[in-house]
């Protein structure tokens, strides 16, 4: 980061602290009262070890102040009241807001679930399939796990690049670098360099190292019997404009049969993996319709009005949450103006 772009930021976040002191954000976001205003939240954990942490959305403290000021300023619903609303079956109250987060980590079960309960707030977990309840890692964690498990400092693949590091920060930014580089390659060179990474980078991976990462089916059906809810995303996480139609076809259905098996009930959300606007198209958006899911879910930022997503239930926005975020910058980016882009 360049001393100009590290002052601008700092700028930038005093700016954020002093307006939020004012209350002039409250104001800002009781005027989008008729906005739906969904929250995307991966993991809620520490940043320590070995973890992927562009995916870490909050420290469990950070999650319990976020989860106070959103009881202060809106009206939490469930995803069920959503889809009701969408059907023209109920009505929607002033400053909604939505719960959400992607993938199914353990942590949702171990740190969110206790503060979303202590608010008595629902919330919408959108799983990926068959990484339930096993010891298999989404590639960002194992990319992550080879990393900062090895004992080199310099890492050279003819395909995608040389890589340096003699920091931690250094090594974070490689991290974050090389998975963005490896998540845009098509599927089988992705897993070709997946598979020959522990190699690459001398690491050994005990069996059962990632068993732990997820959530199980057995805690699915606890969540979901204490009043939080599932959605489907995806079976293994593909971009689905990234694989054949069939192969995208197959994620989104199967995804939605595997859970209302473990669950023993229908559901009605999807997420798209990754959700920006590259990563899913009208054919996607279709196949999700036409597999029976209600709404689905981006990560194109919002919030959004209510004319809006009524408009477009299968692109609904969301807020991506990064444990970057201070309070006040979560403010920021919940409060409505932050479609603007001051925040990302």
């Amino acid at each position: 980061m360049t001393t100009s772009t590290s002052k601008k930021k700092r700028l930038k976040e005093y700016g954020a602290q002093m307006v939020f002191k004012t209350g002039l954000l409250r104001l800002t976001q009781r005027v989008h009262k008729n906005y739906l205003t969904v929250l995307n939240y991966h993991r809620v954990n520490y940043t320590d070890g070995d973890t992927f942490k562009p995916n870490i959305s909050a420290t469990p403290q950070a999650f319990a102040e976020q989860m106070n000021l959103v009881s202060q300023w809106f009206n939490v619903v469930s995803s069920d009241d959503v889809v009701a609303w969408l059907k023209g079956e109920r009505s929607l109250p002033s400053h909604a807001a939505l719960i959400t987060f992607d993938d199914g980590y353990l942590d949702n079960y171990l740190h969110a679930f206790p503060i979303l309960a202590e608010h008595d707030f629902p919330a919408l977990i959108f799983l990926t399939t068959d990484h339930i309840d096993k010891d298999s890692p989404f590639f960002w964690d194992l990319i992550a796990y080879c990393f900062y498990h090895t004992k080199i400092d310099r890492l050279s693949m003819s395909n995608i690049g040389d890589f340096f590091w003699d920091t931690p920060s250094q090594l974070d930014t490689v991290v974050r670098e090389f998975t963005e580089i490896v998540k845009r390659l098509p599927q089988n060179e992705k897993q070709k360099l997946i598979n020959e990474l522990p190699e690459s980078l001398g690491v050994s991976i005990a069996q059962n190292t990632f068993r732990n990462l997820m959530m199980s089916w057995d805690q699915v059906r606890e969540l979901n019997s204490r009043g939080i809810e599932f959605g489907g995303h995806t079976m293994t996480h593909p971009i689905l404009t990234q694989v054949s139609a069939s192969q995208a076809r197959s994620e989104i259905v199967g995804a939605k049969k595997r859970i209302e098996k473990e669950l023993g009930k229908p559901i009605s959300c999807f997420a798209y993996p990754n959700g920006q606007p590259d990563d899913f198209n009208i054919s996607v958006t279709q196949m999700v319709a036409q597999a029976k899911y209600q709404a689905a879910y981006t990560l194109v930022n919002g919030p959004a009005s209510y004319e809006s997503v009524k408009d477009a239930p299968f692109e609904i926005r969301r807020i991506f949450i990064s444990h970057k975020d201070t309070l006040p910058r979560f403010a920021f980016k919940v409060c409505g103006i932050n479609r603007l882009g001051i925040f990302d």
